[in-house]
């Protein structure tokens, strides 16, 4: 469940984002927003699809999320320490996917801009905030069976 609820977050928290902040940057809708998560696979006759390779880069999008999610949830599963402090988990969490995707995944694609790093700034903290935060807090709050110990025993 936590996965379900971290993913389904993480990705209306980071989509929204991204339409807000490209909206008031550019004026792009939403529509272009999703067809350029599309471009990453399409190239740029995404944005020539219309709905059809946006709702494919909506696709894409959630497969990201929960992606993050399953992979949260298995370091969490793994480690205590994120369990014990999920909020500076969760943000270096976030942190951690923003670096994939802006200096791994982004650049492979050739189809996305070469960002300044006052460019990088708010895109790293807002994939700290709405992507890394929500997936570790529902990571805790679905834990499953699992407890953290007593620190007073």
């Amino acid at each position: 469940m936590g996965i379900l609820i971290g993913g389904l977050l993480a990705g209306i928290l980071d989509l929204t984002a991204a339409c807000v902040m490209w909206g008031f940057r550019t004026g792009v809708p939403p529509r272009r927003v999703m067809q350029g998560i599309a471009a990453g696979l399409l190239g740029r006759e995404a944005f020539d699809g219309g709905w059809s390779t946006a709702l494919l880069g909506l696709g894409f999008h959630f497969l990201i999320a929960f992606t993050a999610a399953a992979a949260y949830h298995a370091v969490s599963r793994t480690f205590e320490w994120p369990n014990r402090h999920p909020i500076p988990a969760g943000l270096l969490w976030g942190f951690a996917v923003f670096l994939v995707m802006y200096f791994l995944v982004l650049p492979q694609t050739k189809v996305h801009p070469t960002y300044t790093i006052t460019a990088l700034l708010p895109l790293a903290v807002i994939h700290m905030l709405f992507v890394g935060l929500p997936i570790s807090l529902a990571a805790k709050r679905y834990a499953g069976g699992r407890r953290d110990p007593d620190p007073a025993v």
